[in-house]
């Protein structure tokens, strides 16, 4: 009996192994997607496969797999074993970092990293700035941009969930989720988006020992808000304000029924808005300092998670400065929003809004230059140190696989590293709220 067509294609590779060229002339195949079948990439519609020619194919590992329609971009690609692409539906990567055994099973990713386990369904739309850590996933038909889930966080499907930090939960089956259907709002009718959520915190969040947050189906969050650990918010419910404390079920959203003029260009009060701004951004600071002196130390998978850990910080690094630009833009709004407050706000409040107005917009140079120098580096020290030498001591007894060695940490390691990650966000919200005392919510 005669081999099938598909049968003689994979012959034909194996007899002329080591001549690409060759096999791309005499199969038809692109030679990127050549190179890669040589070096063991499996590909079960190879003919439907497009890997652009900037694709270094080094950094895609051997058992990779790429079902059909799979569309591979970008310089900065990284694809470690045991990935698969596309087994739902098409996937299109661009400039993408993906750890052992993450599974995008269908949609568009770029620029973005996912750490190892981490995965989503398809329909989903990643744009640049995600950061899924080890286990986070998402079901079908989800959009996240500048988002960053901490381990084991999942989301349900046909979600939005945009310029978010989440954290919470200490394994899969003990996990924060977001059900299905959920929004975070994250666009104002004034046309702005500094609007950035923080659900948990970094210098807890990182231990993961916090209880899971639970956001419910058919609802929505909206930005910029706090949500502390424990928290529950019910089915159907869009939640407008904070609740950093945790621990609380909270059900509507415990607005009346009103109408009234609506004036494009006035914000009113500031303060909740740059204050959660600024906790976002000083987390984002707090997360990088844990990337260089943990994760670095941690990072496992050979030549191949060196670059997963540089993608990360890449993609810390994006994440802030989305967001001091969308700070940016809001403090250029202020000053049509102090002349429209002038005329139309009543006495009683005019004056402490206009302040708040005027500070923030005037003092924005200084925060953003406060920001981006890096004294953070330098905060809470003492307590450092002595962190990373029980994590040392923890990862020569564990060995070297992240999850295993934080979840070994004993109680007193855990509040050396919560300590000073506490001191990172703390001194940079002091340096920054003492630029604009106004703000201060």
């Amino acid at each position: 009996m005669g081999l099938s067509a598909r049968e003689r294609f994979h012959v034909g590779l194996v007899e002329k192994r080591g001549s690409p060229m060759v096999h791309g002339s005499e199969t038809g195949l692109p030679l990127p997607v050549v190179k890669l079948l040589d070096k063991g990439v499996h590909m079960p519609a190879p003919f439907s496969v497009e890997i652009g020619d900037e694709v270094d194919p080094g950094r895609i590992a051997e058992g990779v797999v790429l079902y059909g329609g799979t569309r591979i971009r970008g310089a900065k690609t990284r694809i470690s074993a045991g990935v698969k692409l596309g087994q739902e539906s098409p996937v299109t990567l661009e400039d993408c970092r993906l750890g052992p055994g993450v599974e995008l099973k269908g949609g568009f990713f770029r620029s973005s990293v996912f750490l190892e386990r981490a995965g989503m369904a398809s329909g989903a739309h990643v744009r640049e700035g995600c950061l899924l850590e080890e286990e986070a996933s998402g079901g079908h038909s989800v959009g996240l941009k500048l988002t960053i889930l901490f381990p084991f966080v999942t989301l349900g499907s046909l979600i939005n969930f945009c310029d978010c930090l989440m954290a919470g939960g200490t394994s899969r089956r003990d996990h924060s989720e977001v059900g299905s259907s959920y929004i975070h709002f994250n666009y104002t009718p004034n046309q702005d988006k500094a609007t950035f959520s923080i659900l948990g915190d970094v210098s807890r969040g990182v231990m993961l020992r916090e209880p899971p947050i639970f956001l419910g189906g058919q609802g929505g969050l909206v930005g910029p808000a706090r949500v502390g650990y424990g928290t529950v918010i019910a089915a159907g419910t869009v939640w407008r304000t904070d609740c950093p404390k945790g621990g609380e079920l909270l059900k509507g959203d415990g607005q009346p029924v009103t109408t009234g003029p609506f004036h494009p260009g006035l914000y009113g009060d500031i303060r909740r808005r740059v204050t959660n701004n600024l906790f976002y951004l000083a987390n984002l600071l707090a997360l990088r300092q844990w990337y260089l002196h943990v994760r670095g130390g941690l990072t496992g998978d050979g030549p191949m998670g060196e670059g997963l850990f540089r993608g990360a910080l890449e993609t810390l690094e994006l994440a802030m400065a989305g967001g001091m630009a969308r700070l940016g833009t809001l403090a250029g709004k202020m000053a049509v929003s102090r002349e429209l407050a002038r005329k139309l706000l009543p006495a009683e409040t005019r004056d402490s809004i206009v302040r708040q107005q005027q500070e923030f917009q005037e003092r924005w140079p200084e925060l953003e230059a406060s920001l981006a120098e890096g004294r953070e580096a330098s905060a809470g020290l003492r307590a450092r140190d002595a962190f990373l030498s029980k994590l040392t001591d923890v990862e020569r007894a564990v060995g070297r696989p992240y999850l295993r060695v934080i979840q070994s940490l004993d109680a007193d390691a855990r509040a050396l590293g919560t300590t000073w990650l506490d001191g990172v966000v703390g001194d940079v919200m002091d340096r920054t709220l003492a630029l604009v005392p106004a703000c201060r919510s």
